[in-house]
């Protein structure tokens, strides 16, 4: 451990391990396997880079996506670490170079694609190399029951029978029981020591809105709070998230669109420019996101619901990576509901799977509607406890009314039963409200005992009720009746009158506290601040890397607060290791001491 406390200081400049880092780092530099969660940002590539450096060999770390590839052996580099990746971007004498780097045992690490490593060719190269370990980095991928299942990674457990001395990590983010259960079947870990490290994200601010008019809901989101920063927008189709795209383009944003649908060329400019620039809003599926490293992205946004919580809190951990303020925002509505639902009902799994998923809908839901500290309920859905009120959430800052709704849910779900459960809620208000629209003419329903029982309350009140009724599990939106809705068990004791309910008053929007475009302390020198970015900027321009590479914003804002005057002052900062130190000390302390003179 002595060993792998001195590569961390002077090659990644940290003055010590978190925990359970150094733990992680013995089993693998022993030998042994390990599964490790740990969150976002929490320093989980160390717990292998390290143990690869150590160990002979070179490490292997299997990783879904190319850009990622790219970015994390670009990073590597910077420190003088021996890392190349095999996957279809390079040439064919490219490849046969790094594959004979791989047999002559000069690398330290090699990524490698899942479905690339499981080809026959690839496990006989492996076979003539020397190998320290293998990573595999976003584990949850191998979960059936997961929001990014790959079936490439089913076939990884070949690694244990193929590789029985070469130890193996397992990493992910996100994973519940049961998708930990299947990580460790499905890639044979069962003797893997497991660390489980905290969910919580303190820096990021949960917030979550109805949708009312959306597109502007975000744009006024974006100017009074993120003018000019990076961030995330998640859309649930593709031609929405061009169309939000070009909408904020047209708003003066540097915004660009993401999807599997766009040619491969545009999909490579877009993630490059948003990794390399600082301004950049990729407006995107789900089919962005897994792996990007970009520490300084400031906020992330869905215009529409996530199928599940583990999708939802995966894509919001990509903002704030760097430990400073972010803000994961959200508008949803009973359509989402209604669309996610007709998408699953057209999926190709199986009764089973489909069952479970949409009981991770309703989670889902069940977590919009909320009265109580929203990262408490998401931090217990992962088996974490956390304090009852965070503070940083929206129902922390603004707690929800709530109101006695046992009267009106008696009477929406009396509504659902006498008009055959088979409407949507549009025409379910309708009867209540007693408008006799030509659908309800249509169909009688204007001789119901339930017609215009319900004119105490507006469109929207009923619309929460059922939206509440359906997030409690009450009623369901059946998809093969076009989001019709339907009465479920546990309704019959509300319905009966053994039961009551509380339903959440809807909040009005308020103008939230902004967030600093750079979240500076306000007592730190701006023009200091901006020159280091500017110096960053170019040395990232001019070698093609994203500027975080360089140096990330923490490192650069412990500068300016402690404003090192010599090359060994400079390398008591956090992230300089030895090889940054030579590579980059002189020209920031030139900076430094201009902007002084």
């Amino acid at each position: 451990m002595q060993q792998a406390l001195s590569i961390l200081q002077d090659t990644f400049g940290y003055p010590s391990f978190r925990s359970p880092q150094g733990e992680v780092i013995d089993t693998l530099v022993n030998g042994g396997d390990a599964l490790l969660l740990m969150s976002t940002g929490g320093g989980k590539s160390l717990c292998y880079q390290i143990p690869a450096m150590i160990r002979p060999g070179c490490g292997i770390v299997i990783s879904p996506l190319i850009a990622l590839m790219h970015d994390q052996v670009a990073a590597l580099r910077q420190l003088g670490i021996k890392a190349n990746f095999l996957n279809s971007t390079l040439s064919s004498d490219e490849i046969e170079r790094i594959e004979t780097d791989l047999r002559l045992g000069n690398l330290d690490l090699l990524y490698i694609a899942p479905e690339r490593l499981i080809q026959s060719r690839t496990l006989e190269l492996l076979k003539t190399a020397s190998l320290s370990l293998f990573a595999i980095d976003e584990a949850h991928c191998v979960s059936q029951w997961g929001h990014d299942f790959r079936v490439d990674y089913l076939a990884l457990n070949l690694l244990h029978e193929a590789f029985p001395s070469v130890p193996r990590i397992a990493l992910t983010a996100t994973a519940d029981a049961r998708t930990r259960q299947e990580i460790i079947e499905n890639l044979a870990l069962k003797n893997a020591k497991a660390f489980v490290v905290g969910f919580d994200r303190p820096n990021i601010q949960y917030r979550i809105t109805l949708k009312t008019n959306p597109r502007n809901q975000l744009l006024q989101f974006l100017k009074k709070e993120h003018p000019s920063d990076a961030g995330i927008v998640y859309c649930l189709s593709r031609k929405k998230t061009e169309d939000t795209a070009a909408f904020l383009q047209e708003q003066g944003f540097n915004a660009l669109a993401y999807h599997a649908g766009l040619p491969t060329e545009i999909r490579a400019e877009n993630q490059r420019r948003f990794l390399s620039e600082e301004d950049v809003i990729i407006v995107a599926t789900i089919a962005f996101g897994m792996g990007i490293d970009k520490p300084d992205v400031r906020f992330v946004a869905h215009l529409d619901l996530p199928k599940t919580i583990e999708a939802y809190y995966q894509e919001t951990g990509r903002a704030g990576r760097d430990g400073n303020p972010a803000t994961a925002w959200m508008v949803y509505g009973f359509q989402d509901v209604t669309k996610l639902r007709q998408m699953l009902d057209g999926t190709q799994g199986d009764e089973q799977y489909k069952r479970v998923e949409q009981i991770k809908l309703n989670a889902m839901l069940g977590f919009c509607e909320l009265t109580t500290c929203r990262r408490e309920a998401l931090l217990a859905y992962f088996d974490e406890s956390a304090p009852e009120h965070c503070g940083n959430c929206d129902t922390c800052l603004y707690p929800v009314e709530t109101w006695d709704g046992t009267e009106a849910a008696q009477k929406a779900l009396s509504v659902i039963y006498r008009t055959g459960q088979r409407f949507g809620v549009s025409h379910l208000v309708d009867v209540l409200l007693g408008k006799s629209s030509d659908k309800v003419l249509q169909f009688d329903h204007d001789q119901l005992p339930v017609f215009g029982i319900g004119q105490e309350r507006s469109t929207q009140s009923w619309q929460s009720v059922f939206r509440q009724l359906v997030a409690a599990g009450h009623a369901v939106a059946d998809p093969e009746r076009f989001g019709g809705l339907a009465l479920t068990e546990k309704c019959r004791p509300l319905l009966k009158g053994q039961s009551r309910i509380q339903f959440r008053k809807d909040p009005v929007q308020r103008n939230n506290k902004r967030l600093s475009k750079t979240p500076l302390p306000d007592d730190i020198d701006v023009g200091i601040w901006e020159a280091l970015r500017a110096h960053r900027r170019a040395l990232a321009e001019s070698q093609g890397v994203p500027p975080y590479v360089i140096f990330n914003d923490r490192t650069l804002q412990t500068m300016v607060e402690e404003m090192p005057d010599s090359l060994d002052a400079f390398s008591q900062l956090p992230g300089v290791g030895a090889r940054k130190l030579e590579k980059y000390g002189k020209g920031f302390l030139q900076v430094l001491h201009q902007t002084q003179s």
